[in-house]
């Protein structure tokens, strides 16, 4: 098995847990607070990393450059964008419209890693990827009870372009991210310009959103720190899932890396309907349905 998959279902998995917490903060925190902890809270787990692989494997250190500088800088500030603008989308009424066109994410993913990095994808994953796109749209379709027909009437609202500018931001940031280990050239494998990639990005991050928090929402800024237990578990959580996702973004195709990664939706559907017996809809069973079908043709067709 390539190294990319299992490391990139460990990256979904962390992922699912750290969502949890973040929910489980967003009653104590604003949105962009608990956004916020993210990566305050990760930076320090991040750098304790990179210094502990530095230690345990001898390899040297990657030598930065501008065009990786660059690609943090972008990656990091489209992933902030991301998640202010899903704030924004979240003031509409009819969010959940544009909330299941950000979905889109994955395939855009594939059209800006071909244009931004030149990746190019084989017709079968390609294949696996519209299928687990149509999935995970239509598990957040029938999560918001919206019909097929209030899905096509709503592509021309404002909600459904800010949700697919959302999921362009959130492509943008994985192609980026990608782009930064790879412009490093790095020579002793993806370990360690993964984890420097992962370590500058979310350190200006950190300051980039902090400094704006201390500017605009002074209490937010004190409270990440008042709740720091919580958002502890969200750092390391978060940093676990980040280590792996940069990880399998540096040895592989981010678009494949982002279509596996939609295994985290059948993580969350076996918890809300095995472990806290939810109800479920046809909708969200023939999108899981979809989901895994896209996963193994993946994984499989390769």
């Amino acid at each position: 098995m390539e190294l990319w998959i299992p490391t990139t279902i460990v990256g979904a998995f962390m992922q699912n847990i750290r969502s949890a917490v973040q929910k489980h903060l967003k009653g104590r925190l604003t949105t962009l607070g608990a956004a916020y902890v993210r990566f305050l809270y990760a930076a320090p787990f991040a750098l304790l990393y990179l210094f502990s692989l530095k230690a345990a494997t001898g390899l040297p250190w990657p030598e930065p450059n501008l065009l990786f500088l660059a690609y943090c800088v972008a990656g990091g500030v489209s992933q902030i964008v991301f998640t202010a603008l899903l704030v924004w989308l979240f003031s509409f009424r009819n969010f959940a419209v544009g909330t299941t066109y950000s979905k889109t994410e994955v395939v855009q993913v594939a059209v800006l890693g071909f244009l931004l990095l030149g990746d190019t994808i084989e017709v079968i994953p390609m294949i696996a990827i519209a299928v687990a796109m149509v999935g995970v749209m239509a598990m957040s379709a029938g999560q918001a009870q919206i019909s097929v027909g209030r899905l096509l009437a709503g592509m021309t609202e404002k909600s459904t372009l800010i949700g697919l500018t959302c999921g362009a931001f959130l492509g943008a940031s994985v192609v980026f991210f990608r782009g930064a280990s790879l412009a490093l050239g790095y020579e002793h494998g993806a370990w360690m310009p993964a984890a420097f990639s992962l370590t500058v990005a979310v350190v200006l991050q950190t300051i980039g959103m902090g400094v704006y928090l201390a500017l605009t929402e002074p209490k937010t800024m004190r409270d990440v720190f008042v709740h720091w237990r919580w958002a502890s578990v969200v750092g390391l959580s978060g940093v676990l899932a980040s280590i792996a996702w940069f990880t399998a973004f540096t040895l592989q195709n981010a678009a494949y890396v982002r279509a596996l990664g939609q295994i985290e939706l059948v993580f969350t559907f076996f918890f809300s309907v095995v472990v806290f017996r939810e109800k479920t809809s046809r909708a969200e069973v023939f999108g899981i349905l979809l989901v895994v079908a896209g996963i193994l043709m993946l994984v499989l067709g390769r």
